[in-house]
């Protein structure tokens, strides 16, 4: 996956602070990046792995 190209997003929510991670839909991937470093890589999932994990947050 080129990440490069990626639209990179963070919750509007986040406010001005720094502490923020951002989202990056691609193909059949989701990355999760650090905003304060955004060139020091990503975690990467499938679809089906960050479905889960939203679906597991919103039932805390």
């Amino acid at each position: 996956m080129d990440w490069t190209r990626v639209e990179w997003r963070k919750s509007s929510r986040s406010g001005s602070t720094s502490n923020c991670v951002e989202v990056g839909h691609g193909g059949e991937a989701v990355g999760v990046r650090d905003s304060k470093d955004r060139y020091g890589g990503q975690l990467e999932f499938t679809r089906p792995q960050w479905d889960l994990f939203l679906a597991r947050l919103s039932n805390r």
